[in-house]
């Protein structure tokens, strides 16, 4: 079994964060705010290149919060927590404060 997963090419393992339902408080938020879709990078791949054979960067980075498409993305599940692997043109945007 797998311990870590290295992406290839333009590739992005993202951990997805699942916001909590309510507050602590114990106010119950609405379905739409809890629904954002974003996740954590936790790695990357070298980047693509292209017809020329010029390296293409990955425009993310280890650790950075990003907006994920609500569908798409490879399930993969390493150990007991499970990612999803996304190709760095499908990453919406990076989330900051």
């Amino acid at each position: 079994m797998a311990k870590r997963l290295l992406p290839t090419l333009n590739r992005v393992l993202v951990e997805k964060i699942v916001p909590p339902a309510k507050t602590n408080a114990g106010i119950l938020l609405p379905e739409k705010v809890s629904k954002l879709n974003s996740g954590k990078v936790v790695a990357v791949g070298p980047g693509g290149r292209d017809r020329e054979g010029n390296a293409i960067p990955v425009a993310v980075k280890e650790g950075d919060t990003v907006l994920l498409p609500e569908y798409g993305g490879t399930e993969v599940k390493l150990g007991e927590k499970e990612y999803l692997l996304f190709r760095d043109e499908d990453i919406l945007g990076t989330l900051h404060d």
